[in-house]
């Protein structure tokens, strides 16, 4: 194809203000910023900034995106230059990063997880089930996920609502693989420490992220102590984070988040640092829309990210935004392997809906275009 080998320049950068809900006004956080970068054959790249303050809103179309422009580059690793000196903002990164990976695939008829080498067409789903008002609705809430084929349940927990919770679950689904996630609410107190430890004999496949993102000292005491994994997530904001975790010992299992570390570049490279230090790797994401997640079950078609991949829960009604949409079928993704890119097709006519406003960014300037009504006439 006339693109191998060749450099790309990027002429259009097009973002989208999406607003999930209808009800929500203004330019504020409540939804994802969809990136489309584009080459000067019209081939399109897309990537996913999932929650829009204004701050990342003004990074991204004053900053970043004419940083691109302006930057040429022959493989995807390369786009991140354009940035590298700007104040460093992982998710704005991210939507750039891994747009340009899905163009470039595009270029070359392949798809994503091949471009990232991924070898997997399947992946085992996992699905995480937020805090419930007692623990029988967590048993219920449990049993329709199992219903729907997951055979990972991560189980929110917190001081108070930890150790119970879990044995409940097991008494009704006793061969069910849990893991919980801490959310960081946990300290070294005496009573905190004592609940970490009624976990670890629970037979848990990971205890995630139990203390504050900025203490790998004491997420290192405890994986020292523990049989239980302890799994790092919220602490990793880059590579260079995760290599520090490594040295310093501080777990033994990490949650790999495109979002959270900058995009597919940095994500492969943190798995690939991974599993060379022996740690288990699985793949979440913040993204809100089937864009993100496309890129997240690329990354997960890896070998070494072996841990069931994060999906959406039976009874999400949250919008893909993409053809077909990403979801588990039977508690098992399918990679896409007949389409180039990210496998997925937008949605054009759903995105147009929900899009509050749009700007295209070129070489020239930006121009604001008009959505809702005005847009659709």
């Amino acid at each position: 194809m006339a693109h191998t080998g060749s450099a790309t320049v990027t002429r259009i950068v097009e973002l989208e203000l999406i607003r999930l809900r209808p009800q929500a006004g203004g330019r504020g956080a409540d939804g994802p910023v969809l990136v489309r970068v584009a080459d000067d054959e019209g081939v399109s790249g897309w990537g996913e900034l999932p929650h829009a303050t204004r701050a990342r809103w003004d990074a991204l179309t004053s900053a970043f995106a004419p940083a691109l422009l302006h930057h040429s580059w022959r493989r995807p690793t390369e786009a991140g230059e354009a940035w590298a000196d700007l104040p460093w903002d992982p998710a704005v990164a991210g939507a750039l990063d891994t747009a340009c990976w899905d163009l470039w695939s595009r270029q070359r008829s392949t798809p994503l997880s091949h471009a990232l080498g991924g070898e997997r067409t399947a992946l085992t789903a996992g699905v995480t089930l937020t805090r419930q008002v007692s623990v029988e609705s967590v048993v219920t809430e449990v049993n329709r996920q199992v219903g729907a084929g997951f055979r990972r349940i991560r189980l929110e927990v917190e001081p108070g609502w930890d150790a119970d919770v879990v044995r409940a679950v097991q008494t009704s689904f006793p061969f069910l693989v849990l893991q919980v996630d801490a959310g960081g609410r946990y300290t070294e107190s005496p009573a905190d420490l004592d609940a970490l430890r009624a976990m670890d004999g629970l037979g848990l496949l990971a205890i995630e992220d139990p203390f504050a993102p900025d203490d790998l000292a004491a997420h290192g005491r405890l994986a020292a102590e523990l049989r239980t994994p302890v799994a790092l997530g919220r602490s990793l904001e880059s590579v260079e984070d995760l290599t520090e975790a490594i040295r310093e010992k501080s777990g033994d299992a990490v949650n790999v988040d495109p979002v959270r570390l900058g995009g597919l570049t940095a994500a492969r490279r943190a798995v690939d640092r991974a599993v060379d230090a022996g740690w288990q790797v699985w793949c979440g994401s913040s993204a809100v829309t089937g864009i993100g997640r496309a890129a997240t079950v690329a990354l997960a078609s890896l070998t070494g990210a072996a841990l069931p991949v994060e999906m959406p829960g039976a009874g999400n009604r949250g919008r893909d935004l993409v053809l077909p949409p990403v979801r588990a079928h039977d508690g098992v993704v399918p990679v896409p392997l007949t389409e180039s890119g990210l496998g997925h097709g937008v949605d054009r006519s759903a995105v147009a809906e929900r899009t509050a406003l749009a700007l295209v960014v070129d070489a020239d300037g930006t121009r604001e275009l008009l959505r809702g009504r005005e847009r659709r006439r």
